[in-house]
């Protein structure tokens, strides 16, 4: 949270529980003290217009567990960012997270609204003036819920905030509730307390009464249908430090977007699309491999084109064990049909798709059919390190493996861009690497620029620099799937599935690949370097189900430090 917010939030959070502690102050110590609060729990205070909320727990356990994991230099950088945190958020005072807000705040829920409707306003043009739009966009109401879990701890807190300086505390009343409203710096937060469980905040009075409505009897998310369902559903994640629900997700991207100064309004075609997409659900938890985040989109069986199928995952073993990164799966002609049939529905997408296919025609290639046709099977794409021929300068070079049921198309396909590559001045040469025949396009004094060759009857490659073809052709080493770093990141990613995103980060290649996309930074690379891998899956049981996983795979911690 930044530093202007943070101050600003801390305040308004102590005058909310100063009042409520002054308020029947014998009821409020003898009453039992708040359990702690939950997802459904915190969410029958939030309005049903919420498009999503996020719920993340402060249960120790989970952020304990994280702590196990990152390399010593990992470690002592994140020990240094939650000291800094803190001392800007309680700069000039005897506060802190661990003593004064830890003991009595339980899990926090994020929740997005609906902007406030805006009223036209009038404006003083001056004379030939270009036009102004009356429609001033504001963006959505944000509502914060923080659960109290032990009354006496937050009412101690509150007081220490008494004697803060350059804040001002200012009560008023809406349906029996004290709201306060907390300024520092010209700049309001609104906050209430609530059955003396929860602890309500926004930036804007309205959200805060909209909750304060809901908490008398009017709808609250927790009720709505398509958001009760997601939230009992949840997501089964060890160690939860969070979960994420939008029950409308077509509604959420429109409203968001036309809250948008930028934004366009959305095409039907594209609403259409979104629809699919009825709810979505996730977690987020910590286990022994790491950090893993698991989604769940329920979908429209009427509205989903796609038809889901799982790969055996036999793909992967064509790769050498050095292969720092892949994108597996199967099905790309399925993928291309389905595409094709969308495309009706996108005049500028159908357009460029003709346009693509008149200009193949001129070479003789048909699209549908000589590029996309045979790719029935598993596919992958691998990046593999190599620092020879044309590779000497990028360091890596990248194949792309084909299991195909028509070996003739395919065959045919690649005599085409072979006779192609000619018209272009490319050698085309043919050698045989470990037993297998593959032909090169050559560029002189530069060695192989490309290869394609079979691996055995079903199985086309397609490599980018000639040590890649000997990489992928001529095997001497350990196949990929058995290597131990792809088995940490990938093993435990639920089985079967459409295929794999996967990326090494202990590999000599990575972290400088991707510094140069994001720059270097010392206290970036230090992060990357607690890093072991990256893996992402997808599954779908059923038409009305699709499931994503992601494991951020972690070294494990060998220095313990202390809070």
């Amino acid at each position: 949270m930044p530093e202007s917010k943070s101050k600003f939030f801390i305040p308004a959070v102590g005058a909310a529980v100063v009042v409520a502690g002054s308020i029947a102050a014998y009821t409020y110590f003898k009453s039992p003290s708040g359990g702690s609060s939950d997802a459904l729990d915190s969410a029958k205070v939030v309005p049903s217009t919420a498009l999503m909320a996020t719920y993340i727990t402060t249960d120790s356990q989970g952020w304990a567990k994280l702590q196990q994991f990152g390399t010593p230099e990992a470690q002592k950088l994140v020990a240094k960012g939650l000291e800094n945190f803190n001392k800007q958020v309680f700069s000039n005072s005897n506060l802190s997270y661990e003593k004064d807000i830890k003991p009595w705040a339980s899990g926090v829920m994020i929740a997005v609204l609906p902007a406030n409707p805006v009223k036209q306003v009038q404006l003083n043009v001056p004379s030939g003036a270009p036009n102004v739009p009356t429609n001033l966009q504001q963006k959505p109401n944000i509502l914060i819920v923080v659960g109290i879990k032990d009354k006496l701890s937050a009412l101690n807190f509150a007081n220490k905030l008494k004697s803060e300086k350059g804040v001002k505390f200012q009560e008023s009343d809406y349906q029996g509730q004290k709201i306060i409203e907390t300024t520092q710096n010209g700049k309001p937060t609104y906050s209430v307390v609530l059955n003396n469980t929860h602890l309500v905040l926004a930036p804007e009075k309205q959200a805060v009464e909209k909750a304060i409505d809901t908490f008398k009897g009017q709808s609250s998310f927790a009720s709505k249908e398509d958001a009760s369902n997601i939230l009992n559903q949840g997501v089964d994640v060890k160690n939860s430090l969070a979960q994420i629900y939008v029950p409308d997700y077509a509604g959420m991207v429109q409203q968001l977007s036309a809250a948008s100064p930028q934004a366009k309004q959305l095409p039907a075609q594209t609403l259409t699309q979104l629809k699919q997409i009825k709810s979505v659900v996730a977690g987020v938890g910590v286990d022994d491999a790491g950090v893993r985040l698991k989604a769940i989109a329920n979908l429209d069986p009427q509205l989903n084109k796609f038809q889901y199928q799982s790969t055996p995952g036999n793909i992967v073993g064509q790769f050498p064990i050095d292969t720092f990164a892949l994108i597996s799966g199967s099905g790309i002609s399925r993928g291309w049909e389905t595409v094709v049939e969308q495309s009706k529905d996108y005049p500028q997408m159908k357009q460029a798709l003709e346009q693509v296919r008149s200009q193949l025609k001129f070479v003789n290639i048909d699209l549908d059919k000589d590029i996309f046709g045979w790719m029935n099977g598993e596919f992958a794409f691998g990046a593999i390190p190599s620092n020879q021929g044309v590779l000497a300068s990028v360091g890596f070079g990248g194949a792309l493996v084909f299991d195909t049921s028509d070996r003739k198309t395919a065959e045919a396909t690649f005599t085409k861009l072979d006779t192609l590559a000619k018209t272009q001045q490319i050698n085309i040469s043919n050698r045989n690497i470990g037993g297998k025949d593959v032909t090169e396009w050559q560029i002189p004094r530069q060695g192989a620029l490309l290869a394609h060759g079979w691996l055995d009857q079903d199985t086309l490659f397609v490599a980018l620099g000639g040590p890649i073809a000997e990489a992928v052709s001529d095997r001497k080493n350990q196949s990929l799937d058995n290597s131990d770093a792809f088995k940490a990141v990938t093993g435990s990613l639920q089985k079967p599935n459409a295929g794999y995103f996967y990326l090494d980060m202990d590999k000599t290649k990575t972290v400088p690949l991707i510094n140069s996309f994001i720059g270097r930074n010392a206290d970036t690379i230090t992060i990357l370097g607690s890093i072991r891998g990256f893996g992402v899956t997808a599954t779908s049981p059923n038409k009305s189900t699709s499931q994503l996983e992601m494991l951020l795979a972690l070294k494990p911690n060998t220095v313990k430090i202390g809070h």
